[in-house]
């Protein structure tokens, strides 16, 4: 099995590389459309700022590139946000994927939100063979509000989108590549859809 890192100027290419080395495959971190196109799997992982991000991703042409991809994509943390509609962070317009708005947490919470909580009302083979209630390790300070494409939840100041899924493309805020077990398994569970 193909499995794409997409490579870009902001992300998280080197945790995520190790979660999948540890299910026996190896990954390659890339942003050559062509061998984006041919994986089986593409993950998009993020750490970093959204407005820079969607520059960077246009001027390279991967903007267009993702959401055209037919096979099963993983959005990771600021990946996830950046496959919704908009984000208040820089007012940047996102990727369009998912019909959900990014917003940044209430002022009167420490932000970001940075630690282990609960993932809730799990709805995807995503989630396969974990329970409900399931902690996962969050580092952000913006969250995408519940919507349509919501398959999973976390509270923290507000009930928001901690997982979202459209087709073949799926996004979780929170960081598997960091959630021990669970977070493997749900690393193992998207390359096994």
């Amino acid at each position: 099995m193909k499995v794409a890192i997409i490579k870009y100027n902001s992300g998280n290419t080197c945790s995520v590389s190790f979660a999948l080395e540890r299910l026996g495959i190896v990954p390659i971190i890339t942003n050559d459309p062509e061998e984006i196109i041919a994986s089986d799997k593409v993950i998009f992982p993020g750490v970093g700022e959204a407005g820079s991000t969607m520059k960077y991703l246009k001027e390279h042409k991967l903007d267009k590139l993702i959401v055209s991809l037919k096979q099963p994509v993983l959005g990771i943390c600021l990946g996830m946000q950046l496959l919704c509609n908009h984000s208040e962070e820089g007012d940047t317009v996102c990727l369009g994927i998912f019909g959900e708005k990014v917003k940044k947490f209430d002022a009167l919470l420490k932000v970001p939100q940075i630690g282990w909580n609960t993932v809730c009302n799990l709805k995807s083979p995503l989630f396969k063979g974990l329970r409900e209630g399931e902690y996962m390790y969050f580092v952000h300070g913006y969250y995408a509000s519940g919507g349509d494409d919501t398959i999973g939840t976390t509270e923290y100041g507000v009930r928001y989108s901690s997982a979202l899924q459209k087709d073949n493309f799926y996004g979780v805020q929170f960081h598997p590549e960091k959630s021990g077990l669970a977070g493997q398994q749900v690393i193992a569970n998207f390359i096994n859809l």
